[in-house]
């Protein structure tokens, strides 16, 4: 079973009086991301979390202030689920994306081996391994042994070179990727309200 996001896009507008700025939904994040990439779910909010990321925004919890379109969901999704069906909820604001050094590498190499198939024109990656049956019966695992490799450890087991790798920000949120049109709707936002008053609320169910 996969892991997906859901969520919305709030902006916080200034009053016509002399009340409190309140939060506003301005989209679901529906319409605007439908992928599963679990690199970009670590890197932002540390969940499913297999390539060892400093996560951005993780364990922040439903903002107490957040626009009425959100709290209802929220509370339809806890009587359905009972708090069990969806998990994960946190929120990150523009300013934070802003300033993101999507440089820097994560704290460790990816849990996952990178596989990469020689061709004619070079290795070409074909995936990543949580588990090869290939790979640990070529190094001695035991089914189910979790062992972290060295940075650059690899080995050919037959057509396959396996490679113990540390993965940047930038290849987990690629910068044409799919959380393009997410940054690009905050930022359209932040122009308006400013980069203090937009964020993205999120959750996740299996």
């Amino acid at each position: 079973m996969g892991t997906d996001i859901s969520g919305f896009l709030e902006y916080r507008a200034a009053p016509q009086d002399d009340r409190e700025p309140a939060w506003h939904t301005a989209h679901d994040l529906g319409s605007l991301y439908g992928g599963r990439d679990y690199d970009a779910f670590g890197c932002l909010f540390g969940v499913r979390n297999h390539a060892n990321f400093r996560p951005l925004a993780a364990g922040r919890g439903l903002p107490a202030d957040a626009s009425a379109a959100v709290k209802a969901r929220f509370a339809q999704l806890t009587r359905w689920y009972g708090g069990d069906g969806f998990h994960g909820t946190t929120w990150i604001a523009w300013h934070e994306v802003k300033a993101v050094d999507w440089d820097e590498p994560a704290d460790r190499p990816d849990s996952r081996l990178h596989e990469y198939r020689r061709t004619p024109n070079g290795l070409r990656m074909t995936g990543k391994a949580a588990w090869s049956p290939a790979f640990a019966d070529a190094v001695g695992l035991e089914r189910g042994e979790d062992r972290q490799w060295p940075e650059g450890s690899e080995w050919l087991v037959g057509d396959t070179l396996y490679r113990s790798v540390t993965i940047r920000r930038r290849d987990a949120v690629t910068e044409t990727g799919g959380w393009r049109p997410v940054w690009e709707a905050m930022d359209a936002l932040a122009a308006q309200h400013g980069d203090d008053n937009v964020r993205l609320v999120v959750w996740f169910d299996d």
